[in-house]
């Protein structure tokens, strides 16, 4: 079924110069982890004392999140390594072919991490993240990068990964104080 779908995708490749040019510019390393960090720096930075409180909050639970989404994907690619849908079957390219597993996406974690810790605090903003981490993570099957079944354990792993930062902080909510304390000293925060 994974194969299938990929396969199904990846035939429009080459079909649409247009969708094939924001389907590249979607599922790049830059766009959407561009944008991500920056909705993460405009919540640090805004609101008033006690809601930049809740936004900085957020913040911290995004980047602990994607800090454990990472973690999660080289623990599991230590063990398990799964071939790129490009590797073992002909596709049409539209990106280029990374050597790492094709399982847990990790761009799927990292998208998905962000827009889980965003959606805890601002539902609107957070569903347009989900939007956007769903768009990157769809541009990469589409262009034989990964299989369905890999950004769903990378999307697993970043929602995750977000609540257990949320869990760290509840459990220890000494230390955003200290990180914010420290952080308002040199005027960051």
């Amino acid at each position: 079924m994974d194969l299938r779908i990929v396969e199904w995708l990846n035939s429009g490749v080459g079909r649409f110069a247009p969708w094939d040019a924001f389907m590249e510019a979607v599922m790049s390393d830059y766009l959407v982890p561009a944008l991500s960090s920056l909705v993460l720096v405009g919540l640090w930075f805004s609101g008033g004392q006690a809601e930049r409180y809740k936004n900085q909050l957020t913040t911290i639970y995004g980047v602990g999140g994607l800090g454990f989404a990472n973690l999660g994907v080289a623990l599991i690619n230590i063990s398990f390594f799964r071939d790129r849908p490009f590797v073992s079957h002909d596709l049409n390219g539209l990106f280029y072919e990374p050597t790492d597993s094709s399982f847990p996406a990790n761009a799927a974690g990292v998208g998905f991490a962000i827009a889980t810790a965003v959606f805890m605090r601002h539902r609107r903003m957070g569903l347009a993240m989900y939007g956007l981490a769903f768009l990157w993570a769809f541009g990469r099957v589409y262009a034989g990068v990964h299989y369905p079944t890999d950004i769903l354990g990378g999307a697993a792993l970043g929602a995750a990964g977000t609540f257990l930062a949320y869990a760290c902080v509840c459990i220890l909510p000494f230390v955003p104080r200290l990180v914010l304390r420290a952080a308002r000293t040199v005027y960051i925060a």
